[in-house]
């Protein structure tokens, strides 16, 4: 088996913590991250919709830069909508900020009825250049 490496941003969130969980896992070149929300540092939503997004994605950029990547690095997306209809506009913005051009990476996208709280997640694998 493999050697699995947690990874975890430099201001290690309540979120973690509270839920016993890693941010991600480096298994060989492969980084799989845990869904991220928006949540502020004390673990808890943030309750506009326009900033949860934008939050998530900047805890997800504090992850990957954690193990040593950016969102260049990423080769596949799920996110996860409580209201995919009425969230999709806010949403997209944010993630049209961040992958610009082509070749875009794949992407899934699920409505769920539950997030513990909050509206949006984002969870990824990266392919990372090998640890020296």
């Amino acid at each position: 088996m493999s050697k699995r490496d947690a990874i975890f941003p430099a201001e290690r969130q309540a979120l973690y913590e509270i839920n016993r969980y890693s941010a991600a896992i480096r298994s060989g070149d492969l980084l799989f991250v845990s869904g991220q929300v928006g949540s502020r540092e004390d673990g808890s939503p943030e309750p506009v919709f326009e900033k949860q997004v934008q939050l998530a994605f900047d805890n997800l950029a504090a992850v990957l830069k954690a193990a040593g990547g950016t969102f260049d690095d990423i080769v596949d997306v799920t996110t996860f909508h409580t209201d995919p209809a009425a969230q999709w506009a806010a949403f997209d913005a944010v993630r049209l900020k961040v992958f610009r051009e082509p070749p875009y990476t794949n992407w899934t996208a699920v409505g769920v009825n539950w997030l513990a709280g909050f509206d949006f997640e984002i969870k990824v694998i990266a392919r990372l250049p090998q640890p020296a």
